[in-house]
């Protein structure tokens, strides 16, 4: 089963000294691109949390983000540097007269510039697990919504690819009608002109056009193209850029089948299959 690289979850669970919450929001990326947005901290567990999200997931841009809201008794105990504090609400109220402009600062907000609420007032390294493990849960939930996506990426998938399978079975099964047609319209043509058609040479030179309008090895591609698109799908993996890459292979088949085209029926089937193909491509750009 295929995965979408689009999804969103969140986690959170209450500590002794508060609550944490992580919130997840992925979307499609060439690779795997993570961001992190952690309190002052918990930036030291950075380089603990890529590993376990790059463990789970292989393609897409990651926003990891983590709050924590200390509990009331912990709240109680935070150490104010209140000299820090002062110095900077003046330097605010200074650069806001200097440009002429209303503060916007508030009281929340000076408690979060680093160093007013002393660190030392929480134990935040004992929180360091609780915030992984938590994360790991996350995660989890992160892939299984990524999974459901996939479910319904796959669904559209599989109805553009029985299309593409119906077009080039119905080319296929209109060739030997389209020769027979160019065969008559020859015949015609020479009669129309008083011409004394040489049969052998006829046939000679609708062999030649015959051979430079068949088709069946791009149909034969095609099928094949479609199989192992079907085959990725049960690909214990992530398949993303492999699909990727079928869609150019799709996109020159029908590109050569257009260009042979003898026919308006089949230049038409050489134009469905190009929309069909596009909106495979669409749905591709965002499978991990």
């Amino acid at each position: 089963m295929i995965h979408s690289m689009t999804g969103f979850a969140s986690g959170e669970i209450d500590t002794e000294q508060g609550a944490l919450l992580w919130e997840l929001r992925s979307v499609n990326h060439r690779y795997l691109e993570m961001q992190f947005k952690l309190p002052d901290g918990f930036r030291a567990l950075e380089p603990k949390l890529r590993d376990l999200v790059g463990a789970k997931l292989r393609r897409g841009k990651v926003d990891a983000s983590l709050q924590f809201r200390a509990s009331s008794e912990a709240a109680a105990r935070l150490k104010i540097n209140d000299d820090l504090a002062r110095q900077v609400i003046k330097h605010a109220e200074q650069l806001a007269e200097a440009i002429d402009a209303p503060q916007s600062f508030s009281a929340l907000g000076v408690l979060r510039w680093p160093g007013v609420v002393a660190e030392d007032a929480l134990d935040l390294k004992s929180l360091f697990d609780p915030a992984t493990s938590l994360l790991d849960t996350t995660l989890d939930v992160l892939v299984a919504n990524r999974a459901r996506e996939g479910e319904r990426i796959q669904t559209t998938l599989e109805d553009r690819l029985a299309q593409i399978s119906a077009l080039a079975e119905a080319v296929a099964t209109r060739m030997p009608l389209v020769l027979d047609n160019i065969r008559n319209r020859v015949r015609e043509r020479a009669l129309s002109l008083e011409i004394k058609v040489d049969e052998e040479r006829l046939e000679q030179e609708l062999v030649l056009l015959a051979q430079k309008m068949d088709v069946a090895e791009e149909l034969d591609r095609l099928h094949a193209h479609v199989a192992e698109t079907r085959a990725a799908f049960m690909m214990d993996d992530a398949v993303g850029r492999r699909l990727d890459f079928l869609m150019q292979e799709f996109n020159r088949e029908a590109n050569t089948l257009g260009s042979k085209s003898a026919d308006p029926e089949t230049t038409k089937a050489a134009v469905d299959l190009k929309v069909l193909i596009e909106q495979l491509r669409e749905q591709v750009q965002n499978v991990e």
